[in-house]
């Protein structure tokens, strides 16, 4: 099955350069990936391209007119949700980013000078999203983050679906540490455990390891699934404090 996913901006190459490589390109030569990028200048009906102006009450910077985005959006007919990226929306993260790779397609709106006209926000977008709380010149670099993060969940994208279990969030947690070769290097050694041979093991030591970390650097994310559970409690007791 392939995922379609659907861009409408004022700089296409800008998402057109960087998904032409790595992960997404490959996805897209494999036919897992079908991104399609839509210019939003094309849909303007005067000679300047005109897709902004300036705030009705006055204030600073420009607005991206309802015209254009509309006209593109009915030119195209993107698949829903179409989901607006801007610092209003709901924080994107990897419950999102599950919920989104669930769907044969979905479409990304970037916003770009001071806003967009509410109208679009309203009457257009079924969804709103922001990648953090912090201002970017436009939603492409914010569309490339959806875009990946929910491909690299889409079967056969990545070369071990596996790959994706065990990362940071999968199940709430950050990831454990990961090492390779060399065992030693400049004194610092690769943890015993991990050159063992017992499997069953190592899969307690990573979530052990997974425990602790979450627990030294994002403690909230502890607290979102209800604190430790007695079985948690065991595996760092087992292990010992930062495993």
């Amino acid at each position: 099955m392939t995922l379609r996913i659907d861009v409408l901006t004022l700089f296409p190459g800008m998402v057109v350069r960087y998904a032409a490589e790595s992960i997404l390109g490959r996805a897209s030569s494999a036919g897992h990936l079908d991104l399609r990028v839509h210019d939003l200048r094309l849909a303007t009906s005067d000679a300047h391209r005109t897709v902004d102006d300036s705030p009705f009450g006055g204030g600073a910077g420009m607005i991206l007119m309802p015209e254009p985005v509309f006209a593109a959006v009915e030119a195209v007919e993107p698949p829903r949700p179409l989901i607006l990226l801007g610092p209003g929306g709901r924080k994107f993260d990897q419950g999102v980013v599950a919920e989104l790779a669930a769907l044969d397609g979905f479409s990304l709106l970037c916003g770009r000078y001071e806003g967009v006209d509410e109208r679009i926000r309203t009457d257009l977008c079924d969804d709103e999203v922001s990648i953090g709380d912090f201002v970017l010149a436009g939603g492409e670099l914010a569309a490339l983050v959806v875009i990946e993060a929910v491909a690299r969940l889409h079967p056969g994208v990545l070369g071990n679906q596996e790959s994706t279990l065990d990362e940071s969030f999968g199940f709430g947690l950050l990831e454990h540490p990961q090492y390779t070769r060399p065992a030693e290097f400049r004194g610092l050694h690769v943890p015993e455990v991990l050159r063992s041979g017992d499997h069953g093991r190592i899969a307690r030591w990573r979530r052990a390891s997974s425990l602790a970390r979450t627990l030294d650097r994002r403690p909230d994310l502890i607290e979102r699934r209800g604190g430790l559970t007695d079985e948690d409690q065991a595996l760092l007791d087992e292990f010992g404090p930062g495993t």
